[in-house]
């Protein structure tokens, strides 16, 4: 195998890895927001629509850091 060849396995294994480790944080945070939106409304259920404003806010700030991991793997590919 030549040089380039090593250079594009590198690229591609290190992409892979950012969106792996990448989706893990945001994956596990909507997790926890889930799970504690639903408890929260199970025990106050007349606050339904501020608990589900915030948590909807807070998983898409969340996305926003998985989009932005998916970006940077992107750049590794195509530019590095």
């Amino acid at each position: 195998m030549d040089s380039q060849t090593w250079a594009d396995a590198a690229k591609l294994i290190g992409a892979g890895i950012a969106v792996g480790l990448g989706a893990i944080g945001p994956g596990l945070g909507i997790g926890i927001l889930g799970k504690g939106a639903m408890e929260a409304i199970g025990r106050n259920p007349e606050a339904r629509v501020p608990i589900m404003t915030n948590m909807i806010l807070a998983i898409a700030f969340a996305e926003a850091v998985a989009i932005y991991t998916l970006v940077i793997a992107i750049l590794l590919i195509f530019v590095a």
